[in-house]
């Protein structure tokens, strides 16, 4: 009798099994089909996203102007303004300074180039000019038997740079209808869906937008943090241009990895040209102690407080998202895998919580609006 109950209870426990797994297994071909499809409308959907986390920062100032009795596209328009006028001007106070020493640099990178050479030639390595005037002249050659090779790379370049451009100007005008109009989405979209989904789906909606608003106010306040304690280092060791490479540092700590190693690699070069080769390895090194606190504490511990995550839940998804979708997929890893937990959060609650069947003259609840 007990081996018929056993072999009934493994029965039931295979088939509950199967059941489970053929769920997941949908699940996980409709999510690939999700993405298959995102990727498709990749060039409609990349603005779409920069708008939104652009209207996140910029919020703040548009509701404080509306609440202050300013028309919504008039606040709009300010608001959308001011943000231009101050990427302008963080383009200005990278550029005019680094113009107006381009001679310097230049002259330092020959005066560089020539240290290295003398570097080379001395002990332990022992290169002589015959090997370094051979070595570029195969440099040389190489580049020129893969000219066509360069000149699509250069095609390539160009081409990604429009791309780039077209992006910056569609996510300006999406941030300025965002910002007129992001108040009537959710009563708009509780107006379009039946039933429940009146209900769940604009409060979903309305708790992603608070997520996705942390996540961005976390990373530039991880990039602040990143600008002061690099741009403090290279005033202590005297590298120019401090000002211009700690702005350039916070705008790189919003693209993860890739930026993080432009900005450090601008700041070594610039000290290399400027400073010699033992200050360039002292801002190397400030470099790198600065970008493992940032990357191994002080960001999981920001985001995982402001997002609701665990600090190795940060780190899988941006080690994930990288290795998925490289630079594009590790800034998108740390929202995704938010507004994937608001989802869960929202349904475990609702799954948790003893029905209740309204009455007929109750009113459903609205969600807030994006604040």
């Amino acid at each position: 009798m007990s081996v018929t109950l056993s072999s009934a209870k493994a029965a039931a426990a295979l088939r509950t099994s199967a059941r489970v797994s053929a769920q997941l297994l949908v699940v996980l071909v409709m999510a690939a089909a999700a993405l298959w499809i995102l990727s498709r409308m990749w060039s409609v959907v990349w603005p779409l996203i920069v708008a939104l986390f652009l209207t996140t920062l910029t919020w703040p100032l548009a509701d404080f102007l509306r609440r202050r009795g300013w028309r919504p596209a008039l606040a709009a328009s300010t608001v959308t303004v001011l943000f231009l006028l101050l990427a302008a001007g963080i383009a200005a106070l990278i550029a005019v300074p680094v113009a107006s020493q381009a001679g310097e640099l230049v002259d330092g990178v020959s005066e560089g180039i020539q240290r290295l050479r003398e570097w080379a030639s001395g002990p332990p390595l022992n290169i002589g000019d015959e090997q370094i005037t051979g070595a570029s002249d195969a440099a040389i050659d190489r580049l020129q038997n893969s000219v066509g090779s360069a000149v699509s790379t250069v095609v390539t370049g160009v081409s990604t740079v429009f791309n780039g451009l077209v992006t910056a100007v569609l996510a300006l005008f999406l941030m300025f209808f965002f910002l007129k109009d992001g108040p009537r989405f959710l009563p708009w979209l509780t107006r379009q869906l039946p039933g429940r989904l009146a209900t769940d789906i604009p409060v979903v909606a309305a708790r992603s937008w608070q997520t996705l608003g942390s996540f961005v106010r976390s990373q530039a306040f991880v990039g602040l943090l990143d600008a002061v304690f690099i741009g403090l280092g290279l005033w202590i060791v005297g590298v120019p241009l401090v000002l211009p490479l700690a702005v350039l540092t916070f705008v790189s700590a919003f693209v993860p990895i890739v930026g993080a190693l432009f900005a450090g690699l601008v700041a070594v070069l610039i000290a290399l040209v400027s400073n010699g080769l033992t200050d360039a390895l002292i801002v190397l090194a400030i470099i790198i102690a600065v970008q493992q606190l940032e990357g191994n504490v002080f960001q999981p511990m920001i985001q995982s407080r402001s997002l609701g995550l665990h600090a190795a839940v940060v780190l899988l998804a941006v080690t994930l998202g990288g290795s998925l979708a490289g630079v594009v997929g590790s800034l998108l890893a740390v929202p995704a895998a938010a507004l994937v937990a608001v989802v869960w959060n929202y349904l475990r609650d609702q799954l948790s919580a003893p029905p209740h069947e309204p009455d007929a003259d109750e009113p459903l609840p609205t969600a807030p609006a994006p604040s």
